[in-house]
């Protein structure tokens, strides 16, 4: 551990939300569902299911903990929250039972808490992706999540919602009216399925249920995006062109994105699409030019020339109190073997180390809260938020970097496993 601070408590056990602050999330709950015409399908959950039970939902924006208050309506949940969510009110988020992680780390306490929660009869609500996604696409989910299944032994109900990112997308957060939107509430496991079915087929219905496209969804109702800025942001998401292949000189503003290398731009419409002011359009759909970009970077890692190096601004979040700046800036580099991060504080020498094996996938944050883009790194001591220096980088590829070169490494200890 760095540093002689007060270390967050992760082992406290959770409590049910207290019954005098449910009405308190209804009443700021209710009003931005109404606001966003937010309809829930509820015809795959049968009318019998009580709590207990296990809700999985996936992650766009912050409007989905309001949609989720509804769905549940008129029960209580325990939520399993992010550490950076506590800040400034860690009494809050206890009272109304929620459960602390540091997010992409193996937690035994966080498991412990989990199944604390449950016996009390209520719902544990959790967001599998623990991240927005950053393209309104799913993201890859922890292959823990099938024992975790096992290990709870409730039913399990997914809530798949849509809209939300085209609404309020994580590169440019803040509402653009969109309206209506919708999810499905579903029973997608009974409580004797969770035991008598592997790891593995859990795993693999799991996965098929976190399918979804925001642009898509928008696409076909046909829903229109009318701010003037619709565009503004995507460059942190869409940061190597097409046309030329270069990296780190896109830009946008209004709703038009544009290469500061070749010149080229793209047309952000209505409906979502992007369309080339001149020339051949090479992906209209955005999620089609975000996965591009995660083959080039697999193709990197399979040619062994992906490398990450760069000076680091470091503040630590060892507890709910508020952040700790590093006096001296700190080293991350990502190569195959993972991330690795070099450093000192108050005179004293550190490393740590992050084994792409170890790691499926990681957060990152678009200009948080106003000091830059930067990458968040967990122990299960520390929280690590990474500033790079510069501006020859995109934490988008640090995602996608970490997530191919998980992948890689599974699949050679597959290979390694049937040699």
């Amino acid at each position: 551990m760095i540093g002689d601070f007060t270390r967050f408590n992760m082992n406290r056990r959770p409590h049910r939300q207290w019954r005098i602050l449910t009405p308190i999330t209804w009443l700021l709950s209710f009003p931005k569902a109404f606001i966003h015409g937010a309809s829930i399908d509820k015809t795959g959950l049968p009318k019998t299911l009580k709590p207990p039970y296990f809700l999985l939902c996936n992650h766009n924006s912050f409007m989905d903990f309001m949609i989720v208050t509804k769905a549940i309506f008129p029960h209580r949940a325990n939520y399993v929250v992010a550490i950076d969510g506590y800040i400034g009110m860690e009494w809050l988020l206890h009272a109304v039972g929620c459960i602390c992680c540091r997010k992409f780390t193996r937690s035994t306490g966080l498991v412990k808490n989990m199944l604390h929660a449950q016996k009390n009869g209520d719902i544990v609500v959790l967001f599998p992706e623990a991240r927005y996604s950053l393209c309104g696409t799913s993201a890859i989910l922890p292959a823990s999540l099938g024992k975790m299944v096992q290990k709870m032994n409730v039913p399990v109900v997914t809530l798949m919602m849509h809209g939300h990112h085209i609404n309020s997308p994580f590169w440019n957060v803040g509402s653009r009216k969109v309206k209506p939107v919708e999810s499905e509430m579903k029973l997608l496991f009974s409580r004797e399925e969770t035991q008598d079915l592997s790891v593995s087929e859990l795993n693999k219905r799991l996965t098929d249920a976190f399918v979804y496209d925001d642009f898509a969804w928008q696409k076909e109702k046909g829903i229109l995006v009318k701010d003037k800025n619709r565009a503004a942001g995507l460059h942190r998401v869409l940061y190597q062109c097409p046309a030329c292949d270069t990296e780190y000189k896109m830009t946008s503003a209004q709703s038009t994105l544009h290469c500061g290398q070749c010149g080229k731009e793209w047309k952000m419409s209505e409906l979502g699409d992007l369309r080339a002011r001149t020339g051949i359009t090479e992906f209209s759909h955005i999620p089609d030019w975000y996965e591009w970009q995660r083959a080039n970077v697999r193709q990197e890692i399979e040619n062994g020339t992906y490398t990450f190096d760069a000076e680091v601004r470091i503040e630590s979040l060892p507890n709910a109190k508020g952040f700790v700046k590093f006096s001296e800036p700190g080293r991350l580099t990502q190569d195959l073997n993972g991330f690795t991060l070099t450093g000192e504080y108050e005179d004293k020498p550190f490393t740590i180390q992050w084994q792409a094996s170890s790691l499926y996938s990681c957060h990152i944050e678009y200009n948080y809260k106003g000091r830059g883009d930067c990458v968040d790194l967990n122990t299960n001591n520390d929280t690590f938020y990474l500033f790079p220096k510069g501006h020859e980088f995109s934490v988008t590829k640090l995602a996608l970097a970490t997530e191919e070169l998980f992948l890689a490494s599974s699949l050679q200890n597959d290979m390694r496993l049937r040699a």
